[in-house]
């Protein structure tokens, strides 16, 4: 069996963790836009994620159009969060390229929201 060792964000830092296991997913440093949409709801895109998985590519029409993703999962308890954006077709969508969404109904927030 082969342990997969969990990244932790600096305690310092105000952090989106996984709802399920509590798992560190990203630092709000990371955080480009809150006006996205998931399959289950309002979702986050991020600039970049840890104790993250990448499932295989595949392309999906999205409300913005056609893009190539790969779904994401939480690498400690597996559950899926969102994507990544492998690819985006139209010009005005590559920006998203490399980026990961998230979604609300899957993060908490932790370290000094208050």
């Amino acid at each position: 069996m082969v342990k997969t060792f969990q990244a932790y964000l600096p305690s310092t830092n105000r952090t989106y963790s996984c709802v399920h296991c509590r798992a560190h997913l990203a630092s709000h440093d990371e955080l480009i836009s809150k006006s996205f949409q998931g399959s289950q709801g309002p979702a986050y895109l991020f600039n970049s994620v840890v104790n993250v998985a990448c499932g295989q590519t595949e392309e999906r029409v999205l409300l913005t159009g056609l893009h190539a993703v790969a779904d994401i999962y939480c690498e400690c308890c597996k559950t899926p969060l969102g994507w990544k954006y492998e690819h985006a077709y139209e010009s005005s969508q590559k920006y998203k390229e490399g980026k990961f969404i998230i979604e609300l109904a899957h993060m908490i927030k932790e370290n000094g929201w208050d």
